[in-house]
């Protein structure tokens, strides 16, 4: 071995003993008669200590190292007098005595520090160099040990580890795929897998009772802070259970892995369905982090008080509502702020916002004074439960519109309120998702999340009679801190029911074989019953790692525009890779 120890090994308990370390150089601080070098490597950091008096050669030689520099350092562990709290290894210092270049390096093209001046875009192409700033080091091996608690979780509940393959055939999953040509079969193409859904299942009829795989998923879609184009996915399915099953089991695997990761005991896991999720926060993962700051939506009946606001009059005589949010001790707000929180909800698509101060004093100030009484506004304030010094907010218009908006519009107080707290873990089941959701552009219902999820059985007599907006489906979302982190369902494990389903979204008998007729003629040998959920490794990672990019948590990711920048991503192939694909 070239060393003895590594940088984040030595303690007080080492004094005197001779050891070698091995690493880079992090700093290297000229103070005259001595140069410190602060030496890094995996383990973390040890202060080297060069003395002018006593060796000056390998003073001269230590101070011309620059940054980065791979080295080699004997020396004698030493007590540190001016000790660094910060560091594991800051009572300690290691008194060089003989110095080894291991290899030279460029000056970086960016600070190898915890906060460096480097750009996104310039990190992400260096990005061998960007893994060496502590932050990003520590989620690798934070994604590490979440790996590992995973797969001894599962693996002591029954579960088996399963392979499937990568190149399949392209089926209907909700986002474009990504294709790869077959060069033995001209015009035919493989598909990169959106998710192992189908293989699961099959892996259920195959008598295998519970699988899991922790494996790479491809989805073609446009991308923001917590999606790439490749992203990783606790995949698990289980059979012969029940959807209390599938929380019993997956609420302890999320305890399990923030205890054992992080240390952290997660809360009891309250369970809100599908419907008051929209209802009362706007959005189907709800971030309860900041409800005893702001509100959940809350709704104002029709009554004479409305109807003397010309907006809220407006939005009842067309089946809409009125619905706000409160939050809580911020009347303060000045009318610059109010304005700028008016245009931003006219920038999401309503006409304006109307907004009640709930002074200290008790007194209420409105935004339409002319139109109410003190009476009214009491009313009003009354149905938010307002107390002095909050402001309620509020919207009108189409019902789904404005619980969007007002959604919209926490997070958005939230952000600029610093309310999202990423040392505080709030999680939560969202239940009873619709089965359909209706198209628009093609005027018609399509599968909220696949088509093998199964109805709720009290639902199915709406799906024979086409009442497909009330159909409930037997799926559930895990959401933490706001960000869906698991998704899955009971499936569908009757040939005849999945038949329906497939006729109900308009696939034909002739699509639904050339698609999905191994499955169909897999159903007919005799499924369990099953289900089961895939957990997004890189937003769990990314949630424990208190950052909301999932960039951040992954070794090479790629850009917003879907590049990988250090390889330079896609890229052309040659005329004779082209030919041999059929392309030229």
């Amino acid at each position: 071995m070239l060393r003895t120890h590594t940088c984040g090994e030595l303690r007080i308990n080492h004094i005197n003993q001779e050891v070698t370390l091995c690493g880079w150089v992090q700093k290297n601080r000229d103070l005259g008669a001595l140069t410190f070098i602060d030496l890094r490597d995996h383990f973390g950091i040890t202060q080297l200590v060069f003395n002018m008096d006593s060796n000056p050669e390998l003073c001269l030689q230590a101070r011309e190292l620059g940054r980065e520099f791979v080295v080699s350092a004997k020396g004698i562990v030493k007590v540190r007098s001016s000790k660094n709290k910060n560091i594991d290894t800051g009572e300690i210092e290691i008194e060089v005595f003989d110095l080894k270049i291991l290899n030279s390096a460029k000056t970086p093209p960016f600070t190898i520090e915890d906060n460096t001046d480097g750009g996104d875009e310039l990190r992400m192409k260096f990005r061998y160099l960007d893994l060496r700033r502590k932050p990003l080091h520590s989620n690798i091996v934070l994604r590490h040990k979440t790996l590992q608690a995973v797969r001894n979780f599962l693996t002591h509940t029954g579960f088996t580890e399963i392979e499937t393959p990568f190149l399949i055939k392209s089926t209907p999953e909700g986002a474009r795929d990504f294709v790869v040509p077959s060069r033995m079969h001209p015009d035919s193409f493989y598909a990169l897998p959106q998710s192992p859904q189908t293989f699961k299942q099959l892996l259920m009829m195959s008598g295998f009772d519970r699988y899991f795989q922790i494996v790479k998923c491809f989805r073609d879609e446009d991308l923001r802070a917590d999606r790439q184009p490749e992203f990783t996915q606790i995949d698990c399915e289980l059979s012969f259970i029940e959807l209390s099953d599938v929380y019993q089991i997956f609420t302890e695997m999320v305890k399990t892995i923030l205890k054992e990761v992080k240390n952290i005991d997660l809360p009891e896991v309250p369970f809100m369905t599908y419907a008051d999720a929209m209802k009362f926060y706007g959005s189907d993962k709800p971030d309860l982090r900041f409800d005893d700051k702001i509100s959940p939506i809350f709704f104002l009946e029709n009554s004479e008080t409305v109807n003397q606001f010309p907006p809220f009059a407006e939005a009842i005589a067309e089946n809409g509502s009125i619905a706000g949010i409160v939050v809580k001790g911020k009347a303060e707000y000045t009318r610059k702020q109010l304005d700028a929180l008016t245009e931003k909800v006219k920038s999401w698509g309503l006409k304006g916002l109307f907004y009640i101060k709930h002074n200290a004093d008790q007194s209420l100030k409105s935004s339409a004074d002319k139109f109410f009484t003190t009476e009214n506004l009491e009313q009003m304030a009354e149905v938010a439960n307002s107390n002095p010094n909050d402001l309620l907010l509020m919207v009108s218009g189409k019902t789904k519109k404005i619980q969007k908006v007002l959604g919209d519009l926490r997070l958005y107080l939230a952000e600029q309120e610093n309310y999202k707290d990423n040392t505080i873990y709030k999680p939560l089941w969202v239940t009873d998702f619709p089965m359909f959701e209706y198209n628009e552009e093609t005027d018609s219902f399509t599968y909220m999340h696949h088509p093998f999820t199964s109805p709720n059985q009290e639902d199915i007599k709406l799906l024979k009679s086409g009442d497909l907006e009330n159909v409930r489906a037997l799926a559930y979302d895990f959401v933490l801190n706001g960000k869906e982190v698991g998704g899955g369902s009971i499936r569908i494990h009757d040939s005849e029911l999945q038949a329906l389903v497939f006729k109900t979204l308009g696939i034909s008998d002739e699509e639904a074989k050339d698609k999905f007729g191994f499955l169909l003629q897999a159903l007919s040998f005799g499924a369990p019953p099953h289900g089961g959920i895939a957990f997004g490794l890189d937003r769990l990672v990314a949630i424990m790692a208190e950052t909301d990019s999932i960039r951040d948590v992954i070794a090479f990711p790629k850009n917003n525009a879907g590049r990988d920048l250090m390889l330079d991503a896609p890229a052309p192939i040659d005329e004779i890779q082209k030919k041999e694909l059929g392309f030229s």
